[in-house]
């Protein structure tokens, strides 16, 4: 569906309310303009959301971050790369949801300038493929510190397939023994190596 500056692929993978959004990039020899957010294209496209805060993080190649969502306070989250690549997960956690979880993926790039969106009720996740990444999400709810959830980011029974990642599943969340081809370490926080899998999370 192309509306103004963008172009929307939505329901994604059939997962209700996943959106890819590909904005209208007008270079010439001096460099490019894009609008990265537009109301009103957004609500042409039947996408009705309020976003209240934007974040903006870097990391380093093989860093994963994930897989994450707040329980009371559930936050839909509009993402995109600005430097480098990283592959973005999205996995369905409402439970009266057909597609309950299923997960999609996506890499986003600094050159393909696509956009993510991924409503409340979701967990998300991204892995760094390129050196570093620098990485934007607009949200519709404000971080809740207290409120954090998580998801293992390799539960075998959701099997996301990271690209580029090597490693056996040992039962748990933790990072030891995957690297990425090129044998750079994954990276996780200490506190993403502890998250549960599906069976035993949170459900929206």
């Amino acid at each position: 569906m192309d509306m103004g500056q963008i172009t929307v692929e939505k329901n994604v993978a059939g997962i209700e309310g996943l959106c890819v959004i590909t904005p209208a990039v007008h270079g010439d020899s001096r460099g490019y303009f894009m609008e990265t957010y537009n109301q009103k294209d957004m609500e042409e496209a039947g996408l009705h959301m309020d976003f209240v805060q934007d974040n903006q993080s870097s990391s380093t190649k093989g860093v994963l971050r994930g897989l994450h969502f707040q329980k009371q306070f559930p936050q839909g989250k509009l993402v995109r790369a600005i430097r480098g690549s990283v592959f973005d997960v999205a996995v369905d956690l409402r439970k009266d949801s057909e597609t309950y979880g299923k997960w999609y993926g996506i890499e986003l790039t600094e050159e393909n300038k696509k956009q993510f969106y991924i409503p409340e009720g979701f967990a998300h996740g991204f892995l760094v493929l390129s050196d570093v990444a620098e990485f934007c999400y607009k949200c519709t709810d404000f971080y809740h510190p207290g409120d954090e959830g998580g998801l293992a980011w390799n539960d075998p029974e959701i099997g996301i397939e990271w690209p580029k990642l090597k490693g056996e599943y040992q039962g748990n969340a933790s990072a030891e023994g995957y690297t990425l081809e090129d044998g750079t370490p994954l990276n996780l926080s200490d506190k993403d190596q502890k998250w549960a899998p599906l069976k035993d999370t949170f459900k929206f």
